[in-house]
C-alpha cells in the first residue's frame, strides 16, 4: 500500500501520544510508534483499540521497540533503515514530565533523549516535519509575558524538570536553520474537556481533590490569588492543535505556545470548581503570602495533598503569549475552551475515577 505520509512518534502510549496517534490515524497514513520494551504488550493493545475506532487497518501501524537514551533510538538495525527511509514527519513526545525527577535522571531523558532524536531526525531522507514537543515552563523562573519567539534566559528553574526541557528546546532551536521544526509548548495539560478524562492527578486536581474532602466547608477559604493566573488546557485541545498545525506548512520554522489565551487566576479557578460542587463561591481570602508559607510548610502536604514541589505553580507570575498560536490556529478552526465550560466534566470524572 502507497502512503502519502509516514509519522514517527514517541513517546507511545503514554497520554499524549496515544490521543495524537488516534487523531492522526487515516487510511492514507502510516504510524511508527516507537515503545519502550516494557510498554510493548500495553501499546499493541492501545493500538488494537485505535485502529477499531478509527477503522484504520492495523497495517497502518507499527510499533517499533526502542529507547530515545540510546544509540539509534535503541531499534533493531532493520527497523531504524526502514523508519529512515520511509518516516516523512517525526512527533517526539517521549520526556519524564515529573516535577520532583532528580538532575541525572531528567539530564539523561530529557536532554540527551531529545539529543539522540536530534540526530536521528537529521539523517531521515524524506523528512517533511520535525515536530517537538516542549513545554511553557522553559520560562522557568522568568516573569511577566513570555512570547513564543523567546527562550534564552537566565532567570533559572523551579526544578529539573523545567532546567532539562529548556536545554533541550535550546538544541532543537538550533536545527531550524537546516531542517523543517515546529516547536509546541503545552501549558499545564488537565483532562479531556468533553469525557474529563484524564491519566494523573497533579496540577489543578490536587485543588479539585482538596475541595473533595469537605465541599461545603473548605470551599469558604479561596486559597487561589487574584492576581496569579494558571494556565490550563484541555488534552484534546492541545492534540488537535498539535495535529492540526503539523499539516500546516505556515507552522514550519514556529515555537508555538498551546495554552489558553484567557488563563483565569488561581483564585477564579477555585471559585470554579467549588460552584461546581456546592453551587456556592468562596467566601473568604487571606493574603497570598499566608497561603504560600502554609502550603510550603512540611506539615501542609498531608492536609491539603498538595506535595510542596507542586505550590510554586499556583504562585507563578507569568502569562504566555499566544499571537503566533492564536493566528495559526484560528485559520484551522481550532479554539481552546475556557475553563468554566469544562470544568464540570473534569470533576464529574474525578467523581467516577477517585483514584487512577
Amino acid at each position: 500500500m502507497s502512503f502519502t505520509r509516514t509519522f514517527f512518534i514517541t513517546g507511545f502510549p503514554g497520554f499524549i501520544a496515544k490521543r495524537l496517534v488516534a487523531r492522526l490515524a487515516k487510511e492514507e497514513f502510516q504510524l511508527f510508534l516507537l515503545v519502550q520494551p516494557q510498554f510493548i504488550e500495553s501499546a499493541m493493545e492501545a493500538v488494537a483499540v485505535i485502529s477499531e475506532e478509527t477503522r484504520v487497518p492495523l497495517e497502518n501501524f507499527a510499533v517499533i521497540e526502542g529507547d530515545i537514551t540510546s544509540t539509534d533510538l535503541g531499534m533493531d538495525p532493520d527497523d531504524a533503515a526502514t523508519v529512515r527511509y520511509e518516516a516523512t514527519d517525526v512527533f517526539h513526545l517521549a520526556a519524564i514530565y515529573d516535577l520532583a525527577v532528580e538532575r541525572d535522571l531528567a539530564t539523561h531523558v530529557n536532554l540527551e533523549g531529545t539529543k539522540n532524536v536530534n540526530e536521528f531526525v537529521r539523517s531521515l531522507r524524506h523528512l517533511k516535519r520535525y515536530n517537538y514537543i516542549s513545554t511553557c515552563y522553559v520560562a522557568g523562573k522568568r516573569r511577566g509575558v513570555i512570547r513564543e519567539d523567546e527562550l534564552a534566559h537566565e532567570e533559572g528553574f523551579r526544578n529539573f524538570y523545567e532546567e532539562t526541557k529548556y536545554l533541550a528546546e535550546a538544541e532543537v532551536e538550533k536545527l531550524k536553520s537546516d531542517l523543517p521544526v515546529t516547536i509546541f509548548r503545552p501549558s499545564v495539560v488537565v483532562g479531556d474537556s468533553e469525557t474529563g478524562e484524564t491519566a494523573k492527578y497533579d496540577g489543578i486536581y490536587y485543588l479539585i481533590h482538596y475541595l473533595r474532602k469537605a465541599p461545603f466547608l473548605l470551599r469558604a477559604i479561596n486559597v487561589g490569588n487574584k492576581q496569579v493566573k494558571l494556565n490550563l488546557v484541555p488534552v484534546d485541545f492541545v492534540v488537535n492543535a498539535i495535529a492540526e498545525l503539523a499539516l500546516d506548512d505556515t507552522a514550519t520554522g514556529k515555537t508555538i505556545a498551546i495554552a489558553d489565551p484567557e488563563p483565569l487566576t488561581t483564585s477564579e479557578l477555585f471559585d470554579a470548581i467549588a460552584y461546581v460542587m456546592t453551587g456556592r463561591r468562596s467566601e473568604f481570602t487571606p493574603p497570598p503570602r499566608l497561603v504560600e508559607w502554609f502550603l510550603s510548610k512540611p506539615f501542609s502536604p498531608p492536609i491539603t495533598g498538595l506535595p510542596t514541589h507542586g505550590v510554586p505553580y499556583f504562585f507563578i507570575d507569568q502569562t504566555y503569549d499566544t499571537s503566533i498560536a492564536n493566528e495559526l490556529l484560528a485559520a484551522r478552526g481550532v479554539k481552546c475552551p475556557n475553563f468554566n465550560d469544562y470544568v464540570e466534566n473534569l470533576l464529574k470524572f474525578v467523581d467516577e475515577n477517585p483514584v487512577l
